[in-house]
């Protein structure tokens, strides 16, 4: 089949990788003018989430990029350590950079799939036979399937789904926001995190020490603004930490250089369907968690695996194929939604006892028997599901026919 993906971030190309060995034809859209290679760490822990790497074929590449991040320590205003969090809460068994994630995935998938970079879809329609896509740029095209892989604002959702965005997604209370600095406190393999009532501020190493990554989160009401002005994010930023101390000032002078800005609410999607006719949504623009619950990319691996999977064992039968998927991934999506709540009160505190009540938590974390049980609970949640083996581990052998020289209308 003809297969247009919206999203060339992660879950995209993932399932490009898997359609690609059944021997479909993939494009990628993309509304970035190059693949985006920012972004926070995402790590990926448990049985299921290390099948899906190994299926993939990528576990290697990810393990050879991995950060292998350290403890992070809590700080007070003046950089003196007030306490630790182990490395394996934030870190999993791998941790990646998001950016470098999508180029080994992007890597993996350009020589059989097309990818088409500065354009988005316009419109759909679909018929009995497949879905005419107009685009902002390119001419009008006709795909058997359509997957929106857009993330949480999702295009294709907004487009082929009667419902928009405020009614599908649920806001938990905080913006977050990432970028790529260098690393001028010469951090080793690990971070500092500074917290104040309502905001918490970090900045970790990244790229074996070659470079650093700082990280915001502060409590708000939803804010009305463009998600495309960047300008206009990186001002709600510094307005937010205006008087803010630590390395704070610093910081957000350098965020004005930073070419890889991230800003964003934490949201999590729900939807009672995943799938409108020929039309398929996965990883956060189907059910994202947000990325209070450190599942999201996990997540969006374990769905291009199973619809990938389904769509073969149906034998391209997409009704039946976008159904089993569902049924298969739905409950665990709900689990990894059901872990980002109540995370923002541990992220954020509320007042300056709550900041306190933390502090001590984590000094004597290392001593308590109970240390490992919040990672041992993430694990779980990670873990559960049981992914079925749909024989795509290994490549198809043939490459897939050539793209008819026709397709544009």
């Amino acid at each position: 089949m003809d297969i247009l993906i919206s999203g060339a971030s992660v879950a995209g190309p993932a399932l490009a990788l898997y359609l690609n060995r059944s021997g479909h034809r993939v494009t990628v859209v993309e509304r970035a003018p190059a693949l985006r290679e920012g972004g926070y760490s995402v790590d990926f822990r448990g049985e299921a989430h290390m099948a899906v790497l190994r299926a993939l074929g990528i576990l290697a590449d990810v393990e050879h990029h991995q950060t292998h991040m350290g403890d992070m320590s809590y700080v007070n205003e003046s950089g003196k350590k007030m306490a630790s969090v182990p490395g394996d809460l934030f870190a999993g068994d791998v941790e990646i950079l998001r950016g470098d994630l999508a180029r080994i995935l992007y890597d993996a998938t350009k020589d059989r799939t097309e990818y088409v970079f500065g354009d988005s879809i316009t419109s759909l329609a679909q018929d009995a036979d497949g879905v005419t896509v107009t685009f902002e740029r390119g001419a009008s095209r006709r795909f058997d399937l359509v997957v929106g892989a857009d993330g949480l604002h999702s295009n294709v959702r907004s487009l082929a789904f009667d419902a928009p965005e405020s009614a599908v997604t649920s806001y938990l209370g905080l913006y977050c926001a990432v970028f790529t600095l260098d690393n001028y406190l010469g951090l080793d393999h690990t971070g500092q995190l500074y917290s104040t009532p309502g905001k918490t501020v970090g900045i970790y190493s990244a790229r074996n020490n070659t470079e650093a990554k700082a990280m915001f989160y502060f409590g708000s009401p939803p804010l009305d603004h463009d998600r495309r002005d960047v300008t206009r994010q990186k001002e709600l930023l510094a307005e937010a930490y205006r008087g803010v101390g630590w390395e704070t000032p610093t910081l957000l002078r350098k965020m004005w250089q930073a070419d890889d800005f991230y800003f964003d609410s934490t949201s999590q999607v729900h939807l009672d369907s995943w799938s409108r006719g020929r039309v398929v949504l996965i990883g956060d623009a189907a059910c994202c968690p947000s990325p209070l619950s450190g599942m999201g990319t996990g997540l969006a691996l374990v769905g291009a695996h199973v619809l990938a999977g389904e769509l073969a064992a149906a034998n391209g039968d997409h009704r039946t194929a976008f159904a089993r998927y569902e049924q298969e991934v739905r409950a665990y999506a709900t689990g990894c939604q059901k872990s980002a709540v109540g995370v923002s009160k541990f992220m954020v505190p509320e007042n300056r006892l709550m900041a306190w009540f933390m502090n001590q938590n984590y000094k004597i974390m290392p001593y308590l028997p109970w240390k490992g049980v919040i990672a041992k609970s993430v694990r779980k949640t990670a873990s559960a599901i049981t992914l079925k083996d749909y024989g795509l581990s290994r490549p198809a052998g043939t490459a897939p026919r050539p793209r008819p020289s026709g397709r544009a209308s």
